[in-house]
């Protein structure tokens, strides 16, 4: 009888597998952030278009992106990889549901930045925590288009979304 162990159970399971990959690109995501707050974007502001540019929001902008590309490519082999729908359509519901995040995200990290007074560095990964859980959901459901009953049944039935 072969040992399954502990680690190969919590590989089983497709939400663990999620909390890994987010992880990963929340790494990236914020790594990113604070390099290019800290480093690489020296001034308060920056115009961009004629508009002014705060220096966390051009972070943000730049380590979300590189986040959500890193995210992508392990949700896409590692998580959700029985999804039957081609990969540019998976990356653009994905870097939709990204974008709404992103703008999410921009308001809960303004409003602890602007109204809770907290160092951005440490702003980045509370706005990001706190709407975590909702996009497992969203990216399940939407961006690699995978039912509840597919899931349960285990069944691998061409979507066609």
């Amino acid at each position: 009888m072969t040992d399954i162990t502990l680690g190969q159970k919590l590989l089983k399971n497709q939400v663990i597998r999620f909390v890994f990959s987010a992880g990963i690109g929340f790494l990236v995501d914020i790594s990113a952030f604070y390099l290019f707050y800290h480093n690489f974007l020296a001034q308060k502001t920056y115009n961009i278009f004629s508009v002014s540019v705060r220096n966390s929001t051009l972070s943000l902008a730049i380590s979300f992106f590189m986040g959500v590309v890193v995210n992508f490519l392990i949700t896409r082999y590692f998580v959700f990889s029985e999804s039957k729908l081609p990969p540019y359509k998976q990356f653009f519901r994905f870097v939709t549901v990204a974008i709404v995040g992103f703008f999410a995200n921009l308001l809960v990290l303004k409003f602890f930045i602007q109204h809770l007074h907290m160092y951005p560095p440490v702003a980045r990964p509370s706005a990001a925590l706190s709407l975590f859980f909702l996009s497992y959901f969203v990216h399940k459901f939407f961006s690699f288009s995978l039912s509840l009953r597919h899931h349960a049944t285990g069944t691998s039935h061409s979507q066609s979304n």
